[in-house]
């Protein structure tokens, strides 16, 4: 745990050197980007050999090296296409099952495009850097590791849904529905949040909404359908995060404290608040559906850049300085309740193990 907290402490501090909205210099490379650029570089080699040289950390690990394995016998897995052709690729290069390259290929992309989309469009990159660390989007990307990667696309493909370039966002979503093909429900759920809804049409979303208690064993079947491998299985047990839901509605309650000023003519707050209240939706009425926390990111994923841009919309200077410190010493809370957890089964990303020090456990194949 020592290991993820001094991680974390030196990427935030890094972090908070960055300026992403340095103006560039025609005349030449000026000091300032030269220490955003050292800033940023930093943090990534820091985030992606913490994350490539581990050995079996995440919940999962061991799953997806015997998933790797069947691919390459030619077996089936219930992995999309776009994972098994990358997996395929990487073994036929490496002429051996090199699981290990698989993994960092994952990293590499999944850190790269995560700090590509926050340097792009953060209104302060320190500040919503340390959102994504402290509410553990990092850490938890030791697992499921394909869903990781396709939550940074969705992260990095946010703009173009704000300049309405629906092709280019929808290209990048088919891309990443390749690795994780739950990514398609973006889709709908972003053109939805950049709607600019009127009350009536607030109203009867509510009374569509309230179908969800009523009508679950239609919309259980409807993911049965989706996913046929949730069949039968614990997947389909539901259940929700109350901690999600509290974050949801104290988010939701500042922007609605400064909805007028901050949220109401700006077409990104606006997608961004939208997100927030689906996002808070979805824990309340939806609970009884597989993984819905998986949906859930998808939406929440944004409030590294909501939160910043609401308290940076704050006139009163004592007022906003409250704010910041609140939101720092929740994003602290929030850290320190995730690492109590490292250790549980469903999360498992201790104690932090390395190929350099130590060698895989037997996958099920291997037991056979």
């Amino acid at each position: 745990m020592i290991l993820y907290v001094f991680v974390a402490i030196v990427t935030v501090l890094l972090g908070l050197l960055v300026n992403n909205h340095e103006v560039r210099d025609e005349g030449g490379i000026t000091r300032g980007q030269m220490l955003n650029g050292l800033s940023l570089l930093s943090v990534f080699l820091i985030l992606f050999a913490l994350s490539s040289c581990r050995l079996n950390v995440g919940n999962d690990y061991a799953k997806y090296v015997e998933f790797m394995h069947l691919i390459r016998c030619d077996a089936y897995v219930p992995t999309e296409f776009g994972f098994n052709f990358i997996v395929k690729l990487l073994y036929g290069i490496s002429g051996f099952e090199n699981y290990l390259l698989v993994f960092a290929f994952f990293a590499f992309f999944t850190v790269l495009l995560f700090l590509a989309a926050i340097y792009r469009q953060a209104d302060s990159f320190g500040f919503s850097f340390f959102l994504f660390m402290a509410l553990g989007y990092y850490f938890q990307s030791f697992s499921t590791v394909r869903y990781y990667l396709a939550l940074a696309i969705t992260l990095f493909a946010i703009p173009y849904v704000l300049r309405k370039e629906w092709l280019k966002f929808i290209f990048l979503i088919l891309i990443g529905a390749t690795l994780h093909k739950s990514l398609l429900v973006v889709i709908p759920l972003y053109f939805l949040a950049s709607v600019a809804w009127k009350k009536w049409q607030l109203v009867l979303a509510a009374v569509f909404c309230s179908t969800f208690f009523f009508l679950q064993d239609f919309y259980l079947k409807l993911v049965v359908f989706l996913y046929p491998t949730y069949e039968e299985t614990e997947y389909l047990e539901g259940g929700t995060s109350y901690v999600n839901i509290v974050r949801c509605l104290c988010v939701l309650l500042l922007a609605l404290l400064l909805y007028q000023k901050v949220v109401k003519d700006s077409r990104r707050n606006r997608f961004y608040f939208y997100c927030n209240l689906g996002a808070m939706v979805m824990y309340v009425c939806c609970s009884f559906l597989p993984v819905i926390s998986r949906i859930g990111y998808y939406l929440t994923i944004t409030h590294i850049f909501f939160i910043p841009a609401l308290i940076n919309g704050v006139e009163n200077k004592k007022m906003k300085k409250f704010l910041t410190v609140c939101t720092v010493a929740a994003g602290v809370l929030y850290f320190a309740l995730l690492m109590s957890k490292a250790k549980n089964p469903g999360f498992r990303i201790l104690p932090y193990e390395t190929f350099l020090f130590h060698d895989m456990v037997p996958i099920l194949s291997d037991v056979n």
